[in-house]
């Protein structure tokens, strides 16, 4: 498919082919679906943890005797029936990561490209040179119309602009090997410098 190319001040700068195995995909959300949970779950902490039974403080003395109470049988006041005792079954620390194979994730990659040239949320940029002035580049951006957007670049980040990025919000700039699935379907827009384009085509191949 054919793209055309724009630069940061809003003028033409010629088309760019982009290849169908990447950017022609008739988006499936399954396969979205499994990556971003995939994401999700390992960038989860897992840190969450209850004490059990075995864990609470409190005097292991059998509280009151076995018979004649009338009462249940209880032999201790850590028993998860008693308020303050231990938690039964309760979170402890561990990964909620799981396991999904690179042919997958790249497959998932590619979907979630051609899900933003479907859905014309694409944009193709020429590179992102700039002054280094954040209100500068800010009026650019509102020039452009981008709220939400996510910009790619090629194999290294441009370090003036993402100085300047900083601080806009609804910015956010990455190098072709941070490209992903969630933070891509995150933005309203994906944008993307020629440089972005051949280095995704030469990881994705």
């Amino acid at each position: 498919m054919k793209l055309d190319v724009i630069k940061l001040d809003g003028g033409k700068a010629g088309s760019v082919e982009l290849n169908d195995a990447l950017f022609g995909l008739e988006p499936r959300a399954d396969i979205l679906h499994r990556v971003v949970r995939w994401q999700r779950n390992n960038a989860q902490a897992g840190t969450h943890k209850v004490k059990t039974r075995s864990e609470v403080k409190y005097s292991t003395k059998k509280i009151y005797r076995q018979k004649g109470t009338g009462g249940a049988r209880h032999g201790a006041r850590s028993a998860p029936i008693f308020r303050g005792g231990g938690v039964y079954k309760g979170p402890v620390v561990r990964s909620h990561g799981h396991d999904l194979t690179k042919k997958f994730r790249k497959l998932g990659l590619k979907h979630a490209l051609s899900a933003k040239a479907q859905a014309g949320e694409l944009v193709v940029i020429e590179d992102v040179t700039t002054e280094g002035k954040t209100n500068v580049l800010a009026k650019q951006v509102k020039d452009l119309g981008w709220k939400r957007a996510l910009i790619i670049d090629g194999s290294d980040v441009n370090e003036a602009f993402a100085k300047a990025a900083k601080n806009i919000e609804g910015l956010d700039i990455l190098p072709t090997m941070g490209a992903n699935v969630y933070d891509i379907l995150k933005r309203d827009t994906l944008v993307i410098t020629k440089a972005g384009v051949e280095a995704l085509e030469a990881r994705l191949k």
